[in-house]
Order: structure tokens, then sequence, then C-alpha cells
């Protein structure tokens, strides 16, 4: 793992309040949540995710980046970190904020536009923050598909959600689908959904 304390000491302890309820005003349905995640839910995240592994690591939809600064504070090298962000205020934010990491202002749910020359890249693991309850199960499915096709051996999927029942739900053959504890503290209390790959007859590995 990578010593990140410069980059940590020089961010502080920047507060995502204030920018993150500027931007809720004005979308507050794109947002998909009502405060900034906490740092405790943000870590949990990263502890579910399977960065261990070696490779480049992809986020989408940081935000201000509190899940960012998890990763780093896990000692992530902020190389491997590619940041997909859909608002610009947000991607110019992250990258004032950490001009280490790989901040792509675009959209996470094209990806091989999003990536450009990078989109037959696979990554390690892919950590998920963008609302999409809103859409079909089965669009949020073939999503999923399309990122378990990104991801190397071993690689998995996490996503920050409030619902209680999987926000995607399992495809077998594919992935499968598990949850962390809730994190009371996190505003409203929420949880974070495991994606691995369906190992007893995975048609992506055949």
């Amino acid at each position: 793992m990578t010593d990140n304390s410069k980059i940590l000491a020089r961010d502080g302890r920047n507060g995502d309040f204030g920018p993150f309820f500027a931007n809720w005003i004005r979308h507050p349905i794109a947002m998909g949540a009502v405060a900034p995640s906490s740092r405790s839910y943000c870590r949990t995240m990263v502890e579910k995710s399977s960065v261990a592994i070696e490779g480049p690591i992809l986020e989408l939809g940081p935000g201000l980046g509190a899940v960012t600064r998890a990763l780093l504070e896990k000692g992530v090298d902020p190389s491997r970190i590619t940041s997909i962000e859909y608002s610009e205020n947000f991607a110019d934010a992250l990258k004032q904020r950490f001009p280490e990491i790989n901040v792509i202002q675009g959209d996470g749910f094209d990806l091989d536009k999003t990536l450009g020359e990078r989109r037959n890249e696979t990554f390690a693991a892919i950590l998920f923050a963008i609302p999409i309850v809103s859409q079909k199960a089965s669009w949020r499915q073939n999503l999923f598909r399309d990122y378990f096709s990104r991801l190397r051996s071993g690689g998995n999927i996490t996503q920050l959600s409030y619902m209680w029942k999987p926000p995607v739900p399992a495809v077998p053959g594919v992935f499968s689908v598990s949850s962390s504890d809730f994190i009371w503290d996190n505003i409203p209390p929420a949880r974070v959904w495991i994606y691995e790959r369906d190992l007893a007859f995975s048609e992506i590995d055949a």
C-alpha cells in the first residue's frame, strides 16, 4: 500500500456538506442522497471492495470525493484511481481536491464513450455510487453485466445504497449479491452492497 499521508494532510478534513447541499438544491433527484456519505460508510465501501487486487480502480459517481478519500486512507496509490463524475462542478472540485487521481467528467453509464482509448481496460474493483433505482431492474442488471465484463478475475463491485433489498438484483451465472451490516451513523442509515461473479456457473469466464 502507498503512504498517502501528505495528500491527506493537504486535504485536511474538508467538509462536503456545503457544496453538497448547494448542488442538492439545484438537482435533488439526480443527487440521489440527502447528505454526504459518512466516513464510516465510505470506509466500509472500500473495505468490502476488491482493491487489494493488482490493477486500476474505477470509481463511478465520486461526488466531492468522500469515497476517494477513503481509498487514499486505505493506502491505495492515487495513480490507480480513475473517478468518473457526471457533474462538471463536482468533477472540477474533485480535481482540485485530489489532483493526483485521474478524474473524468463524463457518463458512468456509457463507459466506452467516457473512457475513450481506455475502453478496453479491465479493473481490479468498481466502486459505484450513482443513483439508478428509478431505472427498470432489467436495465440495471444489463448495466452491471457490462461492468463485470470490465473486471479482472476476483474483482467486485461495491455500491452505496439506502435500499433494504439489492438495488441490482443478482443474475444467476453472472453475479451474486450480498451486503454489509447497516451503517447507522449515515444519514439515512444505509449499507454497502457487494456484487461478485457467480462462480458456480459464470457465463463471463466460460
